[in-house]
């Protein structure tokens, strides 16, 4: 392995400050047989005499003289910027990358930001939206928002909304013109708008629950999309059903834009969660938006 090109750096400015191997010691602690021996190995790694040594004191060589002039400035800028960390240690600042599925916009980014921002205003906050699976290392993402199932187990997970119910949604013209299904077997005679996974290609497979038994529908649709939102506004159209989050369309279904069928079959999952690898959390802009999303759901609950 090669040799550590900063070992003995140190040792050297403090001779070099106080001219005194004694001095030195005592502030970095050791003896001064050892401040000696460090010198003696840097020198002998770099091919040059740096100091030079009498009974009475303790001076500098030519190359020592240059080599300090160029050290010493690089030196403190090294203090500077470890205490220039100060600023993301102690309080929120830097910039906040978070990636995001489309249906946390509105469940989430849209009512926290606005307040975050103002309670905040040293960080700034880069939002990707993107429905896939992402790797949040490999990105450069601070953190992550995705439903609960697909958020991998190494990863520490914040809740951010609750559980969600899975619905069958259709419009009101839709249901006029078709009639409701009473089973979900019935779907396979209906018009249905489905989703397709970004990252895997495969089809959205519709879930329910009979009698605690779990299954899927392979249900036709000659619409497809990759879009969640999108979902909805065909379905708002009346061009099809289609399968969502019951807080994605709550404001629809209140509004009588969209209603649902199918609800005793339907099952409950976990909701969106904030994902991120445990040693990101100590950040205080991380922190601080968590703490801000959970009091949120808290009043929301």
């Amino acid at each position: 392995m090669p040799r550590d090109p900063f070992d003995g750096l140190r040792a050297f400015l403090l001779v070099a400050d106080h001219k005194s191997f004694t001095k030195a010691a005592r502030e970095l602690g050791v003896s001064a047989a050892a401040v000696s021996q460090t010198i003696r190995a840097l020198e002998g790694r770099l091919r040059l005499p740096l100091l030079q040594r009498t009974t009475r004191q303790v001076g500098l060589t030519e190359a020592g003289l240059a080599f300090y002039a160029r050290l010493r400035p690089a030196a403190g800028e090294i203090v500077d910027a470890i205490e220039s960390l100060n600023t993301f240690r102690d309080c929120p600042a830097g910039n906040l990358r978070l990636t995001v599925p489309r249906i946390a916009l509105p469940l989430v980014i849209e009512p926290i930001l606005p307040q975050f921002r103002c309670a905040y205003p040293d960080v700034s906050v880069e939002i990707a939206v993107d429905d896939a699976t992402v790797d949040l290392a490999a990105k450069g993402f601070d953190a992550g928002i995705r439903i609960g199932k697909f958020i991998e187990r190494d990863m520490i997970a914040v809740r951010l909304t609750p559980d969600i119910t899975w619905s069958v949604l259709g419009a009101p013209e839709y249901f006029s013109a078709r009639g409701r299904p009473r089973t979900p077997e019935e779907l396979v005679h209906h018009e249905c708008i489905l989703y397709r996974f970004p990252r895997s290609g495969a089809l959205h497979r519709w879930e329910f629950v009979r009698a605690r038994r779990e299954f899927t529908v392979a249900v036709p649709g000659k619409v497809v999309t990759s879009d969640s939102l999108l979902l909805i506004s065909l379905t708002r159209g009346g061009i099809g059903l289609t399968y969502s989050a019951d807080l994605v369309a709550a404001e629809d279904v209140v509004a009588g834009r969209l209603e649902r069928v199918l609800e005793k079959f339907l099952p409950t999952r976990p909701g969106l969660f904030l994902y991120f690898p445990s040693r990101m959390q100590a950040q205080p802009k991380l922190r601080a938006f968590i703490d801000l999303a959970v009091a949120r759901l808290k009043r929301a609950s």
